[in-house]
């Protein structure tokens, strides 16, 4: 029987992992690096990342596609230490998209980079026949200057670090969902989507080499990212349920539907993993900023060899906290 692609391969979660790790894989060098952004071994100072944004609908509470491209891009250099300097743009448009679309998305785009101090220097654009590209698909490439003595990286996190989260999650995937589904939700939710180079940086400047790692919980939300960086470092982690920030109306719907809203995608949130150290002075310094007044440390690493990601419920119970698994919300970022 032969096999194909499902939308479970694109949802952040154990499907995705298995295609990256068993198939995609056979693509990248053997310096490639398994973080959001690579640095460069030729030229340690930079940063490269790259991503494409196939979000449903187009323009959604809090944001719309050129936003999200821009944020997603220089989010993903941000947590690897590095100031975003430069951003390409590929953009696949369909027949028949409204002018307009295009010129708010070019403007929200824009606006983002300028905000972060980004350069977009190059681009393509490609049109397809009606019906193939549901309305606009942007790719981008980020190059960043890595202000960071030693980088955060997933390979250096270690037993006792302390996780710390930097607010609400899954604003961003419920935001999309009732956007999609026209959900009638009593308080409506808006995507976190914000570029993070200003907090990242406050913290990085309060941590110092003491931020181990940094990540911005995409696709697959914590429960991906948390599960990625124990295999990827050979550690466990045990959070505390409780401690995880999560707006009640987001909780509310979270359950309605199904869903785990730790598996949920956020657009506007870091994940950093400090020494146990220098974890007050990152939390201080995230409180501090707007975009971080809501951050919490969550829980530890601990020793592997097993790295098994638990959760500690408000019943005293302990579960553990699995990669996502098969289609949560397609077309999502």
């Amino acid at each position: 029987m032969n096999e194909i692609i499902t939308l479970a391969h694109g949802s952040g979660g154990e499907t995705t992992h298995r295609l990256l790790s068993e198939e995609i894989a056979v693509l990248y060098a053997s310096e490639a690096q398994w973080d959001d952004a690579a640095v460069l071994a030729a030229h340690e100072r930079i940063a490269v990342t790259t991503d494409s944004f196939v979000v449903s609908p187009l323009e959604f509470p809090g944001g719309d596609i050129g936003k999200l491209a821009a944020t997603g891009t220089i989010n993903d250099l941000v947590v690897r230490g590095a100031r975003p300097a430069y951003m390409t743009v590929g953009l696949i448009i369909e027949e028949g998209l409204p002018l307009s679309v295009l010129r708010t998305v070019l403007r929200s785009l824009r606006s983002t980079c300028d905000e972060a101090g980004a350069a977009v220097v190059a681009g393509d654009t490609k049109v397809v026949e009606r019906g193939s590209g549901d309305g606009l698909f942007i790719n981008t490439t980020g190059i960043g200057v890595i202000s960071a003595a030693e980088p955060p990286g997933a390979g250096r996190v270690a037993p006792q670090d302390q996780v710390i989260v930097s607010g609400y999650l899954g604003d961003h995937g419920v935001a999309i969902l009732a956007a999609r589904e026209d959900l009638p939700l009593q308080t409506p939710i808006e995507s976190d989507c914000a570029p993070l180079h200003d907090l990242a940086h406050c913290m990085l400047q309060a941590g110092g080499e003491g931020v181990h790692a940094m990540r911005d919980p995409t696709r697959g939300g914590l429960a991906a990212v948390l599960n990625e960086i124990a295999e990827y470092a050979g550690v466990g982690m045990n959070v505390d349920a409780q401690a995880i920030p999560v707006r009640p109306q987001v909780m509310a719907t979270s359950e309605i539907l199904g869903l785990d809203p730790l598996h949920l995608a956020n657009e506007g949130k870091l994940v950093a993993f400090c020494s146990s150290q220098s974890a007050p002075k990152v939390l201080q310094a995230a409180r501090r900023h707007p975009l971080g007044r809501h951050s919490t440390i969550i829980g530890e690493v601990t020793p592997g060899p097993e790295t098994r990601v638990t959760v500690r419920t408000s019943l005293g119970t302990t579960r553990v906290l699995s990669m996502p698994a098969g289609e949560l919300l397609p077309r999502i970022c």
